[in-house]
Parts: structure tokens; C-alpha cells; sequence
């Protein structure tokens, strides 16, 4: 599809750019977390709980808001070491990116 089709194509209000992801495996890392992601498109960062509260969960940021509605349509129910992950869209409702800093590590940083 060109770049001019998907410019028209609406979606949904609650699809962004930001997927967070539940029901991880707890011994899960970033670079296993960019080998399931990385396949629908260029992540911009991923950060993976490593606290009590936070552990089985990640946040994964796609450069492309398409890239991260395809990885959301395709990855949730995906299995990964016997459970099937939830992936959901970011909502600035639920939790302000600004407490990410007080619960999550920045575990991997990059674009390949």
C-alpha cells in the first residue's frame, strides 16, 4: 500500500503509537520483547517492568502508528512460553507517561 492510501485511511480514536503489553513472562528481555515486536516495523523504544508491580508487563513505541496497529491486530493472544500475551493500546487515562520514570527501567533504546 502507498504511502498516499494509508495518509487516507481513518483509525480508531484509541489506536497510537505506544502498545502495552500484559501477561509476560516474568524472565522476559528487551532483546526477546524487539525479536516479537521488531517484525511489524521500526521500534522507537521498548521498556519492560522489572519491578513487583510491573513485572509481566512492557511498553513498546513504534516509529509508525500503522506499524503499531498491525503488531496489536497480529501479537494479541500470540503465545510466548506457554501464555498468550494482551496487548493493548496506551491510554493517557489509565497512567501518565510522566510516572514511567518511578516504575519502569529503560531497557532498550534503538531503531536497527
Amino acid at each position: 500500500m502507498s504511502f498516499e492510501a494509508l495518509e487516507n485511511i481513518r483509525l480508531p480514536p484509541e489506536v497510537n503509537r505506544i502498545l502495552y503489553i500484559r501477561n509476560l513472562p516474568y524472565k522476559i528481555t528487551a532483546e526477546e520483547m524487539y525479536d516479537i515486536f521488531g517484525k511489524y516495523g521500526p521500534i522507537r523504544q521498548i521498556r519492560v517492568g522489572n519491578t513487583p508491580e510491573t513485572r509481566g508487563t512492557a511498553y513498546v513505541v513504534y516509529e509508525d502508528i500503522f506499524d503499531a496497529k498491525n503488531a496489536c491486530d497480529h501479537l494479541s493472544g500470540f503465545n510466548v512460553c506457554n501464555r498468550y500475551l494482551v496487548v493493548l493500546y496506551y491510554n493517557a487515562n489509565r497512567v501518565s507517561l510522566t510516572d514511567l520514570p518511578l516504575i519502569w527501567t529503560l531497557t532498550l533504546s534503538y531503531v536497527k
